[in-house]
């Protein structure tokens, strides 16, 4: 009996219409808009303003307060991309041994990164207070000299947001590192040292290579989340003392919603998605063509 061959049938486009359609009313739509009312005079309330051109984005970089932001957006979005991941390889290796205790150590570990980001922000508030456990804590221990306003000196305010968002997500990073570790062939490992590699040999050359899918995807979301960032800075210091540790994000909102500038917060807005586009494109493309070379 002749065997019958069934043609290929490709769902119609329209299918996708009404998920198309929704998200162009939801997302594009008011982008669009977003983006228009960057080169306006627009307040938020009246109905009635004038387009300004570029004046809105000169405006902006003649502004010292929104080029202070934007450099602490990317020196926060650096140095947690940085430290966060190392921390997260770290504890990733750790907890990957064969300790007795290393299922307990995971839980406890990645516990902080399912915690609401404000209420991290407003635990740690109180602990980094002049009066808090943190300064108490040096003080009981004989180490008064290393008691700080934590949170309301310019000089380590800034370093202390940095410090309160490494310890949310570094387990969160240790939880992708940890799963690409445990892709890692055990066979391999035994290879490299029959072959006299030691345990630092073997993590260069056999392990690193096959972490760079895990790597890439912790590299992104903590850049991305990094530029982004702005409920923790906000709850922990308002962007103060003064704008030491205002980002993009708190001047946008500082702007909109105190000031009633939204045509200048909106363009600040603007520039933001810019940097988070290119930041994200070009670490992905420089990622990605690691791990071509590595696999």
């Amino acid at each position: 009996m002749p065997k019958v061959r069934r043609a290929r049938t490709t769902p119609p486009w329209w299918f996708a219409l009404p998920a198309m359609l929704l998200f162009a009313f939801v997302v594009l739509v008011p982008s669009a808009r977003g983006v228009y009312y960057a080169f306006t005079d627009w307040d938020g309330l009246d109905p009635g303003f004038s387009f300004v051109g570029l004046d809105n984005f000169s405006a902006m970089f003649r502004d010292a307060d929104a080029v202070q932001a934007i450099w602490h957006t990317l020196l926060i979005a650096v140095a947690i991309t940085v430290v966060q991941n190392a921390l997260g390889l770290l504890l990733a290796l750790g907890v990957n041994s064969a300790i007795k205790s290393r299922n307990v150590l995971r839980v406890f570990l990645f516990a902080p990164a399912v915690i609401t980001p404000i209420v991290t922000a407003y635990l740690w508030r109180n602990l980094l207070g002049p009066d808090g456990a943190v300064n108490s804590l040096f003080g009981v221990v004989g180490l008064g000299g290393w008691r700080q306003d934590w949170l309301g000196s310019p000089q380590v305010a800034l370093w202390s947001v940095i410090g309160v968002i490494v310890w949310q997500y570094a387990g969160y990073s240790m939880v992708i590192f940890l799963a690409g570790l445990q892709s890692v062939p055990k066979e391999i490992h035994e290879a490299a040292a029959i072959d006299g590699a030691g345990p630092v040999r073997r993590f260069w050359s056999v392990t690193r290579p096959l972490l760079a899918p895990a790597l890439t995807i912790n590299l992104m979301l903590s850049i991305i989340g990094g530029i982004k960032l702005f409920d923790q800075v906000y709850a922990l210091t308002g962007g103060g003392p003064g704008h030491a540790t205002d980002t993009l994000s708190t001047l946008i909102y500082k702007d909109a919603f105190t000031l009633g500038e939204f045509g200048y917060s909106i363009a600040l807005a603007v520039v933001l998605t810019v940097i988070v586009a290119v930041a994200s494109t070009g670490q992905y493309l420089v990622l990605s063509r690691n791990e071509r070379a590595t696999s």
